[in-house]
């Protein structure tokens, strides 16, 4: 199936995403582990948090795009199913 330009950067995004989370919380970890270690697993478990629901918008972004485009068939579909009936 053939993406359009919409999907294929939200798909690029995501991904991007998934690795910025896991870079990103290795370094926020190696950074307040010299505060203590539980300030440090404290931030990072925010980090994750927060990045995880961006992640979360995100996909939410890409499975709207495919619930409209599946309206749009079953919107042309009944259209085509009442217009026999009407005729």
């Amino acid at each position: 199936m053939q993406k359009d330009i919409y999907e294929r950067i939200i798909s690029f995004l995501l991904g991007a995403s998934w690795a910025i989370v896991l870079f990103g919380a290795l370094i926020t970890f190696k950074i307040f582990i010299a505060f203590s270690l539980s300030l440090a697993i404290f931030t990072t478990l925010l980090y994750i948090i927060l990045s995880l629901f961006l992640i979360l918008t995100l996909d939410t972004f890409l499975v709207n795009k495919q619930r409209l485009h599946e309206a749009k068939k079953q919107t042309k579909l009944l259209e085509k199913i009442y217009a026999k009936h009407t005729k």
